[in-house]
């Protein structure tokens, strides 16, 4: 019975994917664009929020004289900059979408893939950087930011440091937590992992572990990420935990507004696409079932018609008798 059920489902996910190919961004594009308009519109005001919440200045938190020993660490320059930051996280995750749309033809499945990421790493970022202006958390090497020459200087009363380092560099020294790179590195590359389990079946219940490898390398490459800035000495660890689980949980949410489970039968493909498939059935049914629906009315009226014509005349040949 399960074997049937099997090869049943196959052949009907089969037939589904019969459909890939005859919806392109030339013939389908367009329409599918302005059905999300307003969902293009969030993201442009996400982009928006995320610029001004980088610009705004963080909460300088209280940093006494003895707390200052544990934010020692040398200042680096970053092993991962700044601006490789969004080539991982959404070009990359891009390319990829990119490359199986020409090989499957479906507009659908290639909007909502980057505008899935999209929402993944935007609202990553919003997130991301209130906390940071919010908490202004010193970094590990907060100390040489605020003392670029070692000279320390404190208030008599307060014990607060009292910096007169670089100004730019003091801003950026109070947003510690949570890591910004992590955050954005495991919204988008964990966008991109849970897209690949859905496109080669990772889950499909054939034991095929070797899949796993591929679904796991986006994850390993944003875990490195992360460690990184450790090693560099610009976060603390608590900050790159905290913007791993945050990156991966909002990319989950993301990912299954567009799409179903990867474990799901459906997974390889977005909802979209299923909802398209089912327009014309249901349309179909509508059709004939308009269509039947005069017929069967005839047909209840004609005998009742006939029956009363007959009574009628009958009446009349009674009536001349």
């Amino acid at each position: 019975m399960r074997t049937c059920w099997l090869l049943s489902s196959r052949r009907r996910e089969h037939m589904r994917e019969i459909q890939l190919g005859s919806h392109t961004v030339q013939s389908h594009g367009v329409k599918v664009a302005k059905i999300h308009k307003y969902d293009w519109f969030v993201v442009v005001l996400l982009m928006m929020m995320v610029v001004t919440l980088n610009v705004i200045h963080p909460f300088y938190r209280f940093v006494g004289k003895d707390m200052i020993t544990d934010l020692k660490f040398p200042l680096k320059s970053n092993t991962v900059p700044v601006w490789a930051v969004p080539i991982i996280s959404v070009l990359l995750p891009a390319a990829v979408f990119l490359a199986v749309y020409f090989l499957r033809r479906d507009v659908y499945d290639l909007h909502h893939a980057i505008l899935g990421l999209l929402f993944s790493v935007l609202i990553t970022g919003v997130i991301t950087d209130a906390l940071k202006d919010a908490v202004g958390r010193p970094r590990p090497d907060f100390y040489w930011r605020c003392f670029p020459d070692g000279k320390e200087l404190y208030d008599q009363v307060t014990e607060n440091v009292i910096c007169h380092g670089d100004k730019s560099l003091l801003k950026d020294g109070h947003k510690s937590f949570p890591s910004g790179h992590t955050s954005w590195s495991f919204a988008g590359l964990g966008f991109l992992a849970l897209y690949l389990s859905g496109k080669i079946k990772a889950f499909d219940q054939r034991g095929h572990v070797a899949k796993l490898g591929i679904v796991f390398l986006p994850l390993l490459l944003a875990s490195l990420i992360g460690i990184s800035r450790v090693d560099d000495y610009r976060h603390h660890w608590q900050d790159v935990f905290a913007g791993g689980i945050l990156g991966i949980i909002m990319a989950a949410f993301c990912y299954l507004q567009f799409y179903p489970a990867p474990y799901h039968t459906d997974g390889w493909g977005p909802y979209a696409y299923f909802q398209m498939l089912e327009e014309p059935r249901t349309s179909g049914n509508a059709t004939n079932a308009s269509n039947q629906q005069p017929e069967g009315s005839n047909n209840n009226r004609l005998p009742g018609a006939h029956h009363d014509n007959r009574t009628e005349a009958n009446d009349l040949e009674s009536g001349r008798s």
